[in-house]
């Protein structure tokens, strides 16, 4: 019986559909492991092609490609090198299914298919893939291993029926996107697993943004007692040696533990990955927003910082008559601070020349709103205009609560490739930029220090579309306005059931209609990281044709 086996965990950053490139990336973790003389690497789930598919897999060539590089990367396992535990994509039967492939001696030696695909949240496997049988271990240099992918690791029947043929230990690939609160739930799940079937277990997970999802990595190992053996870092590309050790009393591990992000550090690195793997994987260098002296401005400049670095930013200040002189000081001094371009475009002789061509339109009614909603859009065409002229992706900078309440402009402020902020809510806006001004994140392209205007922090926030607007004009609080909001979206509970629990009605009624009429703006609206538990772009699909209010008689 072998007793000891030596497994490299490489938690990689990926490019969804470039399999070349990501089988580069492969190759060159295989070669850090058998340096460190690895008897097996453990790559996350749908390495190879990224995650998640949607229907490109159906593409014509698509697998031909996926099937090519598998073989490809079989051969690298010849002569005792490491063997290679890979994910990607299989055709079998006329059918698709998410597999991890087993690659020793030179050769493809087995594969095993997810059985339990997931749908709702941001998931919908069973689109495209089939449901895998009941897996049975594999063995790997001497070793009974269990292979169970991703949601099958949180259902206890797929565990057990490994277990029950005979695996030792369960190495489990991954591609679990971030969420608040996520990591301690995935230590639990696979605490459970282990002490139910007195197992380590070993879980990899992809680290990287895919449009809105970003998923965090910090992988890690725990032992049949729950104890954990290894934990990986977040938010970061990483290869890490752990040691498995059988015996009579079965097998542990043993690694490096790393302490993961956690609230608000981990809701920045998030955001941070997002917006960097957005602009760089699609094929820009330099972003550009509308930099107002508010919060939400302000916070989407230090996060494009970090991300990428003072000299890929620019900003631009696009006053009108109704910009107060503090908004432009506020300006000035927070790009001073963050050290990227500003410059100063007045909107006001495009007022004007608007105003002046929809005059009989204008006369039809009140104007009021539609002059608000110009000031925006004439911003909105300012940024694209010059992102078309210089190659730089423009940022939107609205928050979650403005695209719950639909406290945004089609066509104006909405306007963009990425919305860091699109599930970030106004009270964490505050929280975050707090926050930044007393910390420095690890791998950070940002200075240290107070890097956000404290006045721009301590201002109420404002639009600045009318003479002394105030955002609270047209809205609750924002810490009302958060609170249910977070329980219509995230929590999914009912108006009625709020209002039972004690909300105030008529701002509970008032918030559920802001919500279910802002709908087609959302769907309108660009992508951005998911960050809570249901985000608007692919976690919360409603109608936008919809009379139910939810509210009752």
């Amino acid at each position: 019986m072998k007793t000891h086996l030596l497994c490299a965990i490489a938690q990689l950053n990926f490019k969804l559909g470039a399999i070349d490139e990501n089988a580069q990336a492969i190759i060159r973790a295989h070669q850090q492991a058998a340096a460190q003389q690895a008897d097996i690497m453990l790559v996350p789930e749908m390495y190879l092609s990224g995650y998640q598919l949607d229907d490109l897999i159906l593409v014509d060539g698509f697998m031909d490609q996926i099937d090519a590089a598998i073989s490809n990367l079989a051969k690298l396992t010849a002569n005792n090198a490491p063997a290679m535990i890979i994910c990607a994509p299989r055709r079998a039967g006329g059918k698709l299914y998410n597999s991890v492939y087993v690659l020793d001696g030179g050769v493809v030696v087995a594969t095993r298919d997810k059985v339990r695909l997931p749908i709702g949240g941001v998931f919908d496997d069973p689109r495209n893939f089939a449901h895998g049988v009941m897996p049975e271990p594999v063995v790997i240099r001497g070793v009974s291993i269990g292979l169970p992918i991703c949601e099958d690791l949180w259902h206890a029947d797929v565990v057990r029926h490994i277990c029950q043929h005979g695996a030792d230990i369960i190495l489990c690939p991954n591609g679990s996107p971030f969420e608040i609160d996520k990591t301690d739930q995935r230590i639990q799940t696979a605490v459970g697993r282990a002490v139910e079937n007195k197992v380590p277990v070993v879980y990899v997970n992809l680290v990287g943004g895919q449009d809105d999802q970003i998923f965090d990595g910090a992988s890690f190992a725990v032992n049949s007692d729950g104890s954990l053996g290894c934990h990986m870092p977040s938010f970061v590309e990483a290869l890490t040696m752990i040691t498995l050790t059988g015996d009579d009393n079965g097998w542990t591990v043993a690694g490096t533990v790393t302490k993961p992000e956690e609230g608000l550090a981990a809701i920045w690195r998030c955001v941070v990955l997002g917006i960097r793997d957005y602009v760089q994987k699609n094929g820009f260098e330099r972003v550009i927003l509308g930099l107002s002296g508010g919060i939400d401005s302000a916070l989407v400049a230090a996060l494009a910082v970090d991300a990428l670095g003072a000299d890929q930013v620019e900003a631009v200040m696009m006053p009108s008559p109704y910009t107060s002189q503090s908004s432009l000081d506020d300006a000035r001094e927070q790009a001073k601070r963050l050290g990227i371009r500003l410059d100063d475009i007045s909107i006001a002789a495009g007022m004007d020349a608007m105003d002046a061509a929809l005059a009989d339109s204008f006369a039809r009614g009140d104007a009021g709103l539609a002059r608000e909603n110009l000031q925006s859009r004439l911003r909105g065409l300012t940024l694209m205009s010059i992102s078309n002229t210089t190659g730089a992706l423009v940022l939107t900078t609205g928050n979650k609560s403005e695209y719950a309440t639909g406290y945004a402009t089609l066509y104006g402020d909405m306007c963009g490739a990425y919305a860091p902020l699109i599930d970030v809510w106004k009270t964490t806006v505050f929280a975050l930029a707090t926050w930044r001004n007393a910390n420095h994140p690890q791998g950070v392209l940002g200075q240290d220090g107070e890097i956000i205007h404290p006045d721009i922090i301590e201002k109420p926030p404002s639009a600045e579309l009318r003479p002394d607007q105030k955002d609270t004009d047209s809205l609750p609080e924002y810490a009302v306005l958060d609170d249910i909001m977070q329980q219509l979206v995230e929590a999914m509970i009912s108006p009625s059931e709020l209002i039972k629990n004690g909300y105030d009605a008529a701002v509970v009624t008032r918030c559920a209609r802001l919500l279910r009429l802002a709908e087609y703006k959302r769907k309108q609206a660009a992508p951005g990281p998911k960050v809570t538990k249901r985000a608007f772009y692919r976690d919360r699909r409603f109608p936008i044709t919809s009379a139910y209010d939810g509210i009752g008689d």
